[in-house]
């Protein structure tokens, strides 16, 4: 893989624009009926003419075999190696609302979730509760007392919250306490390292509160924890390409993994329609724009396959207003896949279609997992788009004399 540092060397100024369309958990797998995966079962017209003249693959988030979280699945897509750069759950939903860190901070992501009389999971996301649910619950939980580390307590979005703890020797290595299935209690947090010891009993002692603060309250009666993490230092993604880089994005987390790497948020409405109208009013003022769509994951999560087919035929309607603004480079790919039939993330390759006046058109009639098994792109990881994207943009020099 080139470096960073190769491709900061071989970064070149221009007026291209690149707009990368990232629809979360975009794999899927075949339906029994007809085997048919989302992407296949879609009726996408506008994208299946954009494969025909454009290049189609196949990308891994992380590695071969290896299902990746969200963070992973995004800093893949921007050019970087996920297993060089490690960024925690916690520390995005921060970023993702704004919520400063300091060095004594230990972030945390948490879902409220139900649990019934003996403590057993019954819905990990408490039936995805409303935000002012959600706002309210925070503010009950930022009451807990753990003696020596001050807490803030956030709402994100729906069930999504973050946590803050704030104290001396609180360091990362910590197991979650999502068993990442219903039927089972919730998990104790461990340390996985001697130094995080400490921050084990702080993060045990937070969830033994939080049962007892939510017991009377339905469905969101307890917590889970996960992604225990330290602010990182990561290289921006603006300073290695020279690019002005906007994400555009409904769900903050998204947001705050894409501040992380230099770009800057631009306000967005709930719709697909209502982020197209975002790229519309923000195209003059930034080189490189990722644009995410979340229901695509959560509707693969929730096992709805219907509704996963719909929001792809959702996005594929905006395909012409993006086009209309004559981007560069169109990038559409997902940072990983979250087959409806699986109900979670999955380690499947990804489909990627990439669009620009440079591409020998593959003249494949779809944009399908299918059809990008065959395409001139290959079979890649995900962090080797980067370098295509700014090829196709003409923002690489020629390499050696």
């Amino acid at each position: 893989m080139v470096s960073l540092d190769d491709l900061k060397a071989l970064a070149r100024p221009a007026s291209t624009k690149i707009v990368l369309l990232v629809l979360d958990g975009l794999g899927g797998l075949g339906r029994e009926s007809d085997g048919k995966t989302e992407l296949e079962a879609a009726r996408t017209p506008n994208l299946d003419a954009l494969a025909a003249k454009g290049n189609l693959g196949l990308a891994d988030p992380v590695a071969p075999g290896i299902t990746p979280g969200s963070g992973p699945g995004h800093l893949g897509l921007f050019g970087y190696d996920p297993l060089q750069f490690r960024i925690g759950r916690g520390v995005l939903e921060a970023a993702g609302i704004d919520l400063d860190m300091t060095d004594r901070d230990l972030a945390a992501r948490g879902n409220f979730c139900s649990v019934d009389a003996g403590g057993v999971i019954t819905d990990r996301r408490a039936g995805r509760i409303p935000t002012e649910t959600c706002a309210r619950l925070a503010t009950m939980l930022e009451g807990a007392r753990v003696p020596g580390v001050d807490l803030v307590v956030r709402p994100v979005r729906e069930h999504r919250f973050v946590v803050l703890f704030r104290g001396d020797d609180l360091e990362e290595g910590l197991t979650e306490t999502d068993p990442q299935e219903t039927g089972t209690p919730p998990l104790p947090v461990k340390a996985e390292t001697q130094s995080a010891r400490r921050a084990a009993e702080v993060a045990n002692q937070f969830a033994a509160e939080a049962k007892k603060l939510l017991a009377k309250e339905h469905p969101a009666n307890m917590v889970l924890l996960r992604g225990f993490s330290k602010y990182p230092r990561i290289p921006w993604l603006t300073a290695i390409y020279g690019v002005r880089a906007a994400v555009i994005a409904v769900y903050p987390m998204y947001r705050g993994l894409a501040k992380l790497v230099g770009m800057q948020p631009v306000k967005t409405g709930d719709t697909v329609a209502d982020e197209v109208s975002a790229l519309e009013s923000a195209f003059g003022q930034f080189d490189f724009f990722f644009v995410h769509v979340k229901k695509t994951d959560s509707a693969g999560e929730d096992g709805n396959f219907d509704r996963k087919v719909s929001v792809i035929e959702e996005v594929d309607a905006q395909i012409p207003r993006i086009l209309a603004l004559k981007p560069d480079v169109l990038v559409v790919t997902g940072d990983h896949s979250t087959p409806a039939g699986f109900k979670a993330h999955s380690w499947h390759p990804v489909p990627v279609l990439l669009a620009s006046r440079w591409c020998r058109p593959d003249g494949a009639p779809s944009f399908s997992e299918r059809e990008c098994r065959f395409g001139s792109i290959g079979h890649i990881r995900a962090a080797a788009l980067m370098p295509l994207m700014m090829a196709h943009a003409e923002r690489l020099t020629k390499f050696g004399a």
